[in-house]
């Protein structure tokens, strides 16, 4: 990452040594200068992720960025291509987390007459807004219950992301009252130490809360549950990116951090089945939810799912109505979700996408009376104010985003996930 950085450091002082006996070298001597304290500069500065990560040699990026929408517009394509999220969806998160102007001149890119093409109806008489600070009550009969932003960071575990993007997401959810969840990979020393509301997301390796066989653990749930920073229990069924898919956390991968946040042994490998062992059935998951919420001393509990077979979704909605047990929320997870890492079969073809997903589970408790019992929150390739505005109108209550936020961090969509090396 330095090489660029030490390079230059050994060429000025070459440079240097040779100066006296040319003006050439003087000049170069010079120009290695500019590039040193350049580099120093990038490394100290702690505004631009990737200057931190690659000084000096960050520069030609954004130089390249700079003439990049000429070379795209005029040769290779247009900014709204989505592929996987376009540059005017990425820009304008740089720009809105940076605080710096986020406007646009000339009109729209868009071919408003094609096919396939979304937009909202406005109002001729547009009203004042008492409180913009928009929420939804979830769990209102449970003895803890909790209001929810419209807007929250996704499930990301610490050790997909590291120590500092934990600690930057959890500040910021701090700090704009909303909510950061976990991600399966429970919770971390990183996740507690800012403060910010957490929603605990517990999945099929039930790391946090398992025995040493990775079974389910009260014990063990019931004191990271009861944290005040734990508003709510999320268990995952699936996730958009990769339903139905497990996993296998290397052991070299498994540090010391990691171990003490997921309950598991430093250095041994830890595998996440496709699918949980505290419940088999949609009458079990139902009775595992009350446990859940019972041991929580009343925080809201519910289930996050990507909807395959619509008739297993039909099958948890009838035990609701049998049993007359609830969740207090569902989140669904659209097919078109982000991942680490994931086979190109899973992240192509599996899973409802969001909007289909979201209209089936919505009207489906509207049609067994049950949706106001149950809130509903919604995640896939959410980055604007516009995407949220379509989510709610389509029968949800908030949305959650978990890319956006990566930009928001830094995130450059190198596409490096999988690979330990991201910039």
């Amino acid at each position: 990452r330095y090489s660029a950085y030490v390079l230059s450091i050994v060429l000025f002082i070459v440079f240097l040594v040779l100066s006296p006996q040319s003006w050439f070298f003087g000049f170069l001597a010079v120009v290695t200068a500019g590039l040193v304290i350049l580099g120093t500069w990038d490394i100290i500065q702690r505004k631009h992720t990737v200057s931190r990560n690659y000084p000096i040699l960050a520069h030609f990026r954004y130089f390249l960025e700079a003439i990049g929408p000429e070379i795209r517009q005029y040769f290779i394509q247009s900014d709204t291509e989505e592929r996987r999220f376009s540059r005017e969806q990425r820009t304008i998160v740089y720009q809105r987390a940076k605080n710096v102007l986020d406007k646009r001149p000339f009109g729209s890119q868009r071919d408003m007459g094609s096919e396939g093409f979304e937009w909202m109806y406005h109002s001729i008489r547009p009203v004042e807004i008492p409180d913009p600070d928009f929420r939804v009550r979830v769990g209102a009969s449970r003895k803890r219950p909790y209001d929810v932003s419209v807007f929250n960071i996704s499930a990301m575990s610490f050790g997909s992301l590291s120590a500092n993007a934990i600690l930057s997401l959890n500040e910021g959810a701090r700090m704009g009252g909303f909510y950061h969840d976990t991600g399966e990979g429970s919770i971390s020393r990183y996740h507690l130490k800012p403060g910010g509301d957490l929603v605990w997301e517990i999945g099929s390796g039930y790391f946090g809360c398992r025995n040493k066989d990775g079974t389910f653990n009260e014990d063990k749930f019931r004191e990271n549950a009861l944290r005040e920073q734990v508003k709510m229990i999320e268990v995952k069924l699936s996730q958009g990116a990769k339903p139905g898919h497990g996993g296998i956390l290397p052991g070299a991968k498994v540090t010391p951090e990691i171990a003490e946040a997921r309950g598991v042994t430093v250095g041994e490998d830890v595998v996440s089945p496709a699918s949980h062992s505290a419940f088999s059935t949609p009458i079990e998951l139902l009775e595992f939810i009350d446990h859940l919420r019972e041991l929580a001393d009343g925080k809201p509990v519910g289930f996050k799912l990507a909807i395959g077979h619509p008739w297993e979704w039909f099958a948890i909605v009838k035990a609701m109505l049998e049993t007359g047990r609830r969740p207090d929320f569902i989140v669904v997870d659209g097919g078109e979700g982000g991942t680490g890492a994931a086979p190109l079969e899973f992240i192509n073809r599996l899973g409802m996408p969001l909007i289909e997903a979201l209209l089936l589970v919505h009207n489906s408790l509207v049609g067994a009376n049950l949706r106001n019992e149950i809130a509903i929150g919604a995640a896939g390739k959410i980055t604007s104010a516009f995407n949220i505005a379509r989510i709610l109108a389509l029968g949800a209550d908030w949305c959650n985003a978990a890319r956006g936020y990566m930009f928001a961090l830094g995130c450059i969509q190198a596409l490096n996930c999988h690979t330990g090396r991201c910039p």
